[in-house]
């Protein structure tokens, strides 16, 4: 049987004795100095006091969200620090946290309640406020809050613990800087942005931001509570399970933040990489004068322009070998080469600048006029027509809009846009009848004649056939009446209109739409008539009244 060391023994027993005395230095150094020294009661009531609903809290929220989307139209970071600071939102944050420090439901739920609130009101506010909007283009401050990164949950993290820090030390001055590095307000309008315009991409990569955001400043927040003896009530398992709570949150959130971060740089590597080959590839005696890579899809798309003293027919191709083997993805390359010599160097420079700027420039109209006709017209972005050279936009209306107001938005819309020549066109089937009175027509009915002219020459026509139909209990002369009254209308707009026979009653119809919609005269678009044949036109004959009954 083998002797046990003394020496071993013994220091194998000074170790953990060793430990338990630094542990409980720690622990009386911890609640004398940390603990110790903070009010609990009154930081609670602090910081529940900003953390629920009211209405003081609405209205900075709505008046929060009007300047935050402002600025992000505007393309002005000033504007946006300003909505950063009025934003109430860390109130509720904060308080969320501290309550799940100390498991008090009841102000879990408060604050919550308090937060979807404040989120719903901030993106209805500034999805309104994009809709009236003529300014709905994609800034770069937009932008810049669609790509969350792990990056950003580590800004949400430091800035959480230096929240809470001032929140339990009373340092008011340093939620100042929390709130404009945190940021929470800009994301929401961000996302209020892409609702309005139906960009769903813009609206999911703001809105997990945002998400990002808040549930880090929550559980940081928590965190430092339980730093500071909140929630020391709580048994050890219910302090086991908060700390695994945390742990899996924050790996939930980092995993996916970590590979887009990842996506981010080897985005930056690529585009570097690009303009080094392309450097290399036509020497220092030539100039890179834009370069734009697109990473989405399967292949790497460059468009790249080059001043170059000297042209390469090959360049392109083995540009893209080069750069395909170097990123391991398939590029394609859009390169063009404008030529600069020792006499014209100067004036080539100019022109190609100032060619760059004017397909600039009609890029940016197309853009503004498309998403400003599909509001208008109720139909996709993709779907409005827009030639920035002739300044032509065209957009066909979807949907059952009366034709007054399409033809009253275009005319706005020609109003607003100096020198374009803007066309809706009507909703496809059927043009909507006319509804013509016994006696003179009204202001209602001139407008909807004047409408109904305008729908036939957007549909390129200056003719139409009239139908009525007799109603139950009408005589055949009033429906005729309502018939010839409508033809005259039209043709001294200037149309060429025929006249079909007077039709009897149809009684199905008046079953099911009612009496109203089966006596209006219907307009039945012709083919365009030449001025030659307008001349020796003849309005064709009505056929006799259908007798009664």
């Amino acid at each position: 049987m083998a002797l046990t060391d003394p020496q071993a023994v013994s220091a194998t027993t000074a170790l953990p004795k060793a430990q338990s005395r630094l542990r409980r230095q720690w622990s009386a150094w911890h609640r004398r100095a940390v603990i110790g020294q903070v009010d609990h009661p009154l930081v609670l009531e602090r910081v529940y006091a900003e953390s629920h609903w009211s209405a003081r809290f609405a209205f900075m929220i709505a008046m929060s969200a009007g300047i935050a989307i402002l600025g992000l139209l505007l393309s002005s970071p000033a504007v946006i620090i300003g909505a950063m600071l009025i934003s109430p939102l860390m109130g509720p944050i904060i308080g969320l946290g501290f309550a799940l420090a100390t498991l008090d439901w009841l102000e879990v739920r408060r604050s919550i309640l308090a937060l979807a609130g404040g989120t719903l009101l901030a993106i209805g506010f500034t999805s309104a406020i994009v809709l009236l909007s003529p300014l709905q283009d994609i800034t770069p401050e937009i932008l810049a809050r669609t790509r969350p990164n792990l990056f950003d949950l580590l800004v949400a993290i430091f800035s959480a613990l230096a929240g809470g820090y001032a929140t339990v030390r009373g340092r008011g001055e340093t939620i100042v800087g929390v709130a404009i590095a945190t940021a929470l307000m800009p994301p929401l309008a961000v996302v209020g942005f892409g609702l309005a315009t139906g960009n769903m991409l813009i609206f999911g990569g703001a809105f997990t931001l945002y998400v990002t955001n808040f549930i880090a400043i929550a559980l940081s927040a928590m965190l430092v509570a339980r730093f500071y003896g909140f929630g020391s009530h709580l048994s050890p398992s219910q302090t086991q399970q908060q700390a695994i709570a945390l742990a899996l949150v924050l790996i939930a959130l980092a995993v996916p933040l970590a590979l887009s971060l990842r996506q981010i740089a080897w985005e930056a590597w690529a585009t570097r990489t690009v303009r080094s080959a392309v450097e290399a590839e036509f020497g220092d005696g030539s100039r890179i004068a834009s370069l734009d890579p697109n990473f989405a899809g399967e292949d790497v798309r460059v468009k790249a322009t080059v001043f170059t003293e000297t042209l390469r027919d090959k360049a392109r191709d083995d540009l893209e070998r080069r750069l395909s083997s170097r990123l391991q993805r398939p590029v394609r390359l859009r390169l063009s080469q404008i030529l600069v010599n020792q006499g014209a160097n100067r004036a080539e420079l100019d022109r190609a600048r100032s060619a760059e700027a004017e397909a600039r420039d009609d890029r940016l109209a197309r853009a503004d006029m498309a998403a400003r006709l599909s509001l208008v017209a109720n139909t996709p972005v993709e779907a409005a027509l827009v030639d920035p050279v002739s300044r032509l936009a065209t957009a066909q209306a979807v949907g059952n809009r009366p034709l007054v107001e399409l033809m009253a938005a275009e005319a706005r819309l020609a109003e607003d846009s100096p020198g374009w020549t803007v066309r809706i066109l009507p909703p496809a089937g059927p043009l909507p009848g006319l509804d013509m009175p016994d006696g003179e027509p009204g202001a209602e009915t001139q407008q909807a004649i004047q409408a109904t002219v305008w729908a036939l020459a957007r549909r390129g026509t200056n003719s139409a056939r009239l139908v009525v139909r007799r109603v139950s209990g009408e005589p055949a002369g009033r429906a005729q009446a309502r018939l010839d009254q409508a033809a005259e209308a039209l043709r001294t707009s200037g149309l060429v209109i025929e006249t079909a026979p007077l039709r009897g009653v149809d009684s199905a119809l008046e079953r099911e739409s009612g009496i109203s919609q089966a006596r209006l005269v219907d307009v039945e678009p012709l083919p365009p008539v030449t001025p030659a044949e307008q001349v020796g036109a003849t309005d064709s004959v009505s056929a006799p009244p259908a007798a009664e009954g």
